[in-house]
């Protein structure tokens, strides 16, 4: 990228893969390379035995079981795997799905797919605060309900869901509750027991992994979970996702979670100095900044804003030298405004106005000092071309 350093602000969208991780993994490509399924000589033993070690490693992060945890190519997959599974498996008990209108699109096409399949979805509201309302998610339930789908925080404002009291009720009227928690494992703690989580999602990459593997875990009794695979052919992960496991993807998605899940304290009281900083010296400077999301029930490294009169797609161009993005590395060649932004109820404007920034285990003081000053100029500068 040459030597002008770009200060990388953009840790929803991805993080680097931390060394520690890419250390345990490099063995894994050129000498311990079995497939983890043939067992019968020391080449797959010992390529299933790190497979088994990076299941209890996971399971252990959220209070699961080790064969609860299944391995994907990421949390897009996993969410399918969970929404589909448990409408063709559960079908038969009735057809109804409740989910939120902030979800990630990896959730919200599914449901579009499922309804067009003749399911029926209740997409529930939230608060400008990116919150549902407990007792419109309890009056959605009808004896026909069989999932509720709420993510566990948010991939663009950062706010964070009620967790365990959504399991409550999903588990005193008998639904399953799955939830997305790509952004969620290794910055916030995750008991899938306390919070009566029956089915969730991680992402590797999310948690300085490595990019297309994944974990879906499914609970196995108090209630099992069956799910239909979406993926067929050999009936590997419990005939869930059938394929040869990229092993060395597989440990580092063990190792990356165990480091995140280790070092989270220390990790969101930095996260938390850096964003506040930073929303403070923007509020300085720009006195009418907004903030989306929810100022205290939201991750520490989140930080969304959005500036009046700044377009943010001109913005984020004018930045040549720090990477932030205007809302969901999964829609961005998206002319639409941020669909959870609108959901807010502020109108697209503040959408449009729109700017996710997000620090990281590698960012540094001097990282945000430059960033304040970068961001600074810029909306200067496009607050005076707007004025002549």
């Amino acid at each position: 990228m040459g030597e002008r350093k770009i200060i990388y602000l953009d840790h929803h969208a991805t993080t680097p893969v931390d060394l520690r991780v890419l250390q345990d993994m490099l063995p894994y490509f050129t000498e311990v390379y079995g497939n983890a399924a043939s067992i019968d000589h020391e080449y797959g033993y010992e390529a299933k035995q790190a497979v088994d070690k990076a299941r209890e490693q996971i399971a252990k992060a959220i209070n699961a079981q080790s064969e609860e945890i299944i391995f994907t190519s990421g949390a897009t997959e996993s969410d399918n795997i969970a929404l589909f599974g448990v409408a063709e498996k559960y079908g038969h008990r009735g057809k109804h799905i409740i989910t939120a209108v902030t979800e990630h699109k990896a959730v919200l096409d599914c449901c579009k797919r499922l309804e067009e399949m003749g399911y029926t979805v209740t997409y529930l509201p939230v608060d400008e605060f990116g919150l549902i309302d407990l007792q419109s998610l309890e009056k959605a339930i009808t004896p026909k309900t069989i999932l509720i789908s709420i993510m566990a925080a948010n991939n663009e404002i950062g706010t964070i869901a009620p967790l365990e009291e959504i399991g409550r009720i999903a588990k005193k009227h008998n639904v399953f509750f799955h939830s997305d928690a790509a952004q969620a494992v290794g910055h916030i703690p995750i008991d899938v027991q306390k919070m009566n989580i029956d089915i969730l999602s991680i992402s590797g990459h999310k948690l300085y992994g490595p990019k297309g593997i994944g974990v879906l875990y499914r609970r196995k009794s108090n209630p099992r979970v069956n799910l239909s695979p979406v993926i067929y052919g050999g009936g590997h992960e419990k005939g869930l996702r059938s394929g040869t496991l990229n092993v060395p993807a597989i440990v580092g998605i063990g190792k990356a979670v165990e480091l995140a899940c280790k070092e989270m304290a220390p990790a969101e009281k930095r996260y938390r100095q850096l964003t506040d900083y930073l929303w403070k010296a923007l509020k300085t400077d720009f006195p009418g900044i907004l903030l989306n999301g929810h100022p205290e029930k939201r991750l520490a490294h989140n930080l969304n804003i959005s500036i009046p009169g700044i377009e943010s797609k001109a913005l984020i161009v004018l930045l040549k030298d720090v990477a932030v993005s205007a809302g969901s590395a999964c829609t961005t060649n998206s002319v639409e405004p941020s669909h959870v932004i609108c959901a807010l109820g502020f109108g697209e404007g503040r959408a449009h106005n729109a700017i996710r920034i997000s620090v990281g285990r590698f960012t540094g003081a001097e990282d945000i000092e430059q960033a304040v000053q970068s961001l600074s100029k810029a909306v200067k500068g496009l607050l005076q071309l707007s004025s002549v």
